[in-house]
């Protein structure tokens, strides 16, 4: 039997939300630590703040594994690098088309409402290198493959697969 097995690893960009609450829980630990030697409510505040901040920092970096094995993609979010979590699973007997989030193929489909999901990390590069993938009609997920996950998936669908 022959498979492919590809697999991809994308780093997602930090929200700034989560990054500035990481601080601000940095800076009410600090805060709250240094006044408990007068008021013991502030440790307890402090203990508080500790378990927000592990929190904040733990789902502020995240990152996104592709898996392509035998026309099925499957997409890991990892947090934190420690924690590995199944997201989604694509068969691409059901994709509509594969290509460049900029790419002309895609013009014909800008009227039609679709659900968007993003698994790419969040920067639009110079050039831009994310992809759109169309599934089951409904469904708009966007991906940052690098070329070789690009390609298995061209080897087996070129008629949906465009790199333009």
């Amino acid at each position: 039997m022959n498979e492919t097995y590809v697999e991809c690893l994308v780093s997602r960009k930090p929200s700034t939300v989560l990054v500035i609450l990481k601080g601000v829980m940095a800076g009410f630990v600090v805060i709250c630590f240094l006044l408990s030697s007068m008021i013991w409510i502030c440790l307890l505040l402090a203990l508080l703040g500790c378990v927000g901040f592990y929190f904040a920092g733990h789902y502020a970096k995240q990152e996104f594994e592709y898996l392509y094995v035998d026309r099925e993609i499957t997409i890991d979010r990892i947090m934190n690098q420690s924690k590995r979590k199944k997201v989604d699973t694509f068969d691409l007997n059901e994709m509509e088309i594969f290509a460049p989030i900029k790419s002309w193929h895609l013009d014909s489909y800008k009227n039609r409402e679709f659900k968007v999901t993003d698994y790419s990390s969040g920067i639009e590069s110079q050039p831009d290198k994310r992809y759109v993938m169309l599934y089951r009609g409904n469904r708009k997920v966007i991906f940052e493959p690098n070329d070789e996950f690009v390609q298995a998936i061209r080897n087996v669908y070129p008629r949906k697969v465009f790199t333009d």
